[in-house]
């Protein structure tokens, strides 16, 4: 019998999050380990009337690609499954990860060149939004109960609690803020070694209430690329292709990073901050929201929606943004407020200690 908060789960993305219609082609893709979400997703779509396409990953395989693919290989666009995707009205894409640090000990360059290559694919999944529909989300897995401190009972638990939730009612305050925040045109923030600025770019401030990730719970925006001044001292450890990168250090200067450093894999972090001449300026500033997620998990997708928290992207802004940066690289990093943090907009202290004033 399927556990009805994964059957929840499914009608959340399907009737909210990608609105999936009858007639519509809808890509799902995921690992093995995600097989219940993926046949509930399977099931749902049948019953619209859509065409459902499962894409299931085996764990191993990007370890595989990346210990023997050539540099031709490595430089091969993948035309068959662009020409799909482009034929495709909704994508539901599901992490659910066997093993987190898989890729530790790939050569980052390899990565890089590849993320690269593939990018026309993922931005045209993320910023194309007239012509196809997308949502994030995950499924529970030991793995990521591991990374995330608990047994798999109480990660099930936490997950499913974060993702099932009344987003419609949610919206109303993130629209709320969203629309004060669009007032602001430059947008202060202190906190721990950190002090830094950045202008707003043209009223770019999105409410995120679990249509483009599930769960949701942010509120994003595009700076200036040029405007970023300061310095910030992030919070928590970014992880990306399987890479653990801690106590990151970041200093900018007229939008660039001029300085980065970190206690691990500091060479990967500047590896992938030299991907194209748009990764070293950021793409996106997040505020995180969800009012069910209070702790560091070592998952992006819920790290960054922690409420007091901020989320810096480096490369890559979003086309509902405005989209002023390209980057082949789209890579968000944690800063937690919640003690002695700040978010100032155009002189006023708006969120202090992660609390809003507004």
């Amino acid at each position: 019998m399927v556990d009805p908060r994964i059957t929840k789960e499914a009608e959340i993305l399907i009737n909210h999050s990608v609105c999936v219609k009858k007639g519509e082609y809808v890509i799902v893709a995921g690992n093995v380990d995600a097989k219940e979400l993926m046949l509930e997703l399977y099931r749902l779509i049948i019953k619209k009337g859509a065409y459902p396409s499962l894409k299931v990953g085996l764990p191993g395989t990007s370890y595989i690609y990346y210990k023997n693919a050539s540099d031709e290989q490595l430089n091969k666009f993948p035309d068959i499954s662009f020409n799909e995707i482009k034929k495709t009205q909704c994508y539901i894409g599901i992490h659910s990860d066997s093993n987190t640090r898989e890729l530790t000990n790939i050569d980052p360059k390899k990565i890089s060149i590849r993320g690269k290559v593939t990018n026309p694919i993922s931005d045209y999944i993320v910023n194309q939004r007239d012509k196809i529909k997308r949502c994030s989300t995950l499924f529970p897995t030991q793995a990521l109960a591991q990374e995330a401190d608990m047994s798999l009972q109480e990660y099930e638990d936490f997950v499913f609690n974060a993702v099932i939730q009344d987003w419609n009612k949610l919206k109303k305050r993130f629209v709320y803020l969203r629309d004060q925040l669009n007032k602001a045109k430059k947008i202060r923030i202190i906190g721990e070694d950190t002090d830094i600025t950045l202008n707003v770019y043209k009223k770019s401030f999105v409410a995120d209430s679990g249509e483009e990730n599930l769960p949701g719970g942010e509120i994003f925006c595009a700076p200036e690329p040029k405007s970023i001044n300061g310095h910030i001292r992030f919070t928590y450890p970014a992880i990306r292709s399987g890479v653990e990168v801690t106590n990151i250090f970041a200093e900018f200067k007229n939008g660039k990073c001029i300085k980065a450093t970190a206690d691990k894999n500091e060479k990967f972090l500047n590896a992938m901050l030299d991907t194209d001449k748009g990764s070293r300026y950021i793409g996106e500033l997040g505020i995180g929201m969800n009012p069910k997620i209070d702790r560091f998990t070592k998952d992006l997708l819920f790290d960054e929606k922690i409420g007091g928290t901020i989320h810096l992207a480096f490369g890559m802004a979003y086309k509902e943004c405005g989209q002023p940066n390209n980057s082949a690289l789209h890579w968000d990093i944690v800063k937690d407020l919640r003690k002695n943090g700040q978010i100032i907009a155009d002189g006023k202290v708006i969120q202090k200690n992660g609390k809003w004033l507004i």
